[in-house]
């Protein structure tokens, strides 16, 4: 169990720069404390013993902001960042050392009792106020952008933007940055608008020359 703990504390060190000392990274990081109180409500989950678990869990949502249900299972070197707003579905499977930041969701879109959030593979980067949603999976080495909406599955090593997420490509460098990651989309959306009211008006110019034609002298 120590070296557990230890472990969680050297993740922070490692994923967050900000970190300063042991005692500010044990006392201050809510994302941890999200994380040490679901290990927790988990292993009551997984003895049948239910209601205590939901209450554990609820108490954690109420402490740290962050809800992670007992019955999803998250692997090792597991980090939230700021963590403020992330939600973590029942049946969500999160592999090692994966980053969230705040604002996240894996969620379902399911009402049967059945694998219904997403699972997310090792080394994944989920960005700041993304949401995935369902039974998909987001493979090793992927990176999730700020604000994207998933709702297929993304190949391994990718990066997926927008709303709704595209594919971005498969190889993504390490300083990806997930703040801006979602800001191509809009742009291209804009874009995309702009050109369609400009082809609009063309159109609209057309019939009326051709409305002006028509009409007798």
């Amino acid at each position: 169990m120590f070296k557990t703990i230890r472990e969680d504390i050297q993740t922070v060190f490692a994923k967050d720069p900000a970190a300063g000392s042991f005692w500010e990274v044990v006392c201050c990081y809510p994302g941890l404390h999200a994380f040490w109180l679901y290990r927790l409500s988990h292993i009551l989950w997984r003895k049948k013993t239910r209601f205590p678990a939901r209450l554990l869990s609820h108490l954690n949502r109420w402490i740290t902001g962050i809800e992670i249900h007992p019955g999803a299972q998250i692997g090792r070197r597991f980090f939230i960042d700021h963590g403020s707003g992330v939600v973590i579905g029942e049946t969500a499977q999160i592999g090692d050392d994966v980053v969230i930041y705040q604002g996240a969701v894996l969620g379902g879109t399911s009402l049967e009792k059945v694998k219904r959030h997403p699972t997310i593979g090792n080394n994944v980067v989920i960005g700041a106020g993304a949401v995935l949603l369902g039974a998909i999976t987001v493979a090793d080495g992927a990176k999730i952008g700020a604000n994207a909406v998933v709702l297929r599955s993304v190949p391994p090593g990718a990066t997926a933007t927008g709303v709704p997420a595209k594919i971005r490509g498969k190889k993504s460098k390490d300083n990806f940055n997930l703040l801006t990651a979602a800001q191509p989309s809009i742009f291209q959306i804009l874009h995309k608008l702009n050109y369609e009211q400009n082809e609009l008006k063309k159109k609209i110019r057309e019939l009326e020359n051709m409305i002006k034609i028509e009409q007798p002298s």
